[in-house]
């Protein structure tokens, strides 16, 4: 496995997730369960990301400024994820930021699948795409266990 399978792995588990959380409604057992499996997997794979993905990336000239709009979107996504956690389940503002999470979630994934992974392909070997892939799974699974 390279690391954009390993990537796109986690990036349809985003998708999966974050369809079925906007469709709950109310302060429900599943929105409870759904809201913080999505808020799990978003900073297990963030942080495997940045450190196995963006971060080599951004050693060529070519990479910094795609590595860096990739993690400011990053840094978007945490302030919605902050806002969900700070409004009530039950609230019809809970449902707008979620469906603001969820654009915005698939706005970066898309980018990051059509642009992004054609220009990390050309910067890295098979073989760095290869070990970085290891390394990102093994950081992705211990921050999904903590």
């Amino acid at each position: 496995m390279n690391i954009f399978e390993a990537l796109r792995q986690s990036h349809d588990r985003q998708r999966e997730l974050l369809e079925q959380l906007v469709a709950t409604s109310g302060d429900t057992p599943e929105r409870k369960a759904l809201f913080q499996e999505i808020q799990v997997e978003l900073a297990a794979h963030e942080r495997a990301e940045e450190r196995h993905f963006y971060r080599p990336i951004m050693l060529d000239d070519n990479g910094i400024e795609p590595s860096r709009h990739g993690i400011a979107e990053h840094h978007e996504i945490d302030e919605i994820l902050e806002l969900l956690n700070e409004t009530e389940l039950s609230s019809p503002a809970w449902l707008v930021h979620a469906k603001e999470l969820h654009h915005k979630v698939l706005h970066h994934l898309e980018e990051e699948e059509r642009k992004f992974f054609q220009m990390a392909g050309k910067i890295l070997s098979q073989q760095e795409k290869q070990q970085l892939s290891t390394k990102y799974l093994h950081d992705y699974q211990d921050a999904l266990t903590q």
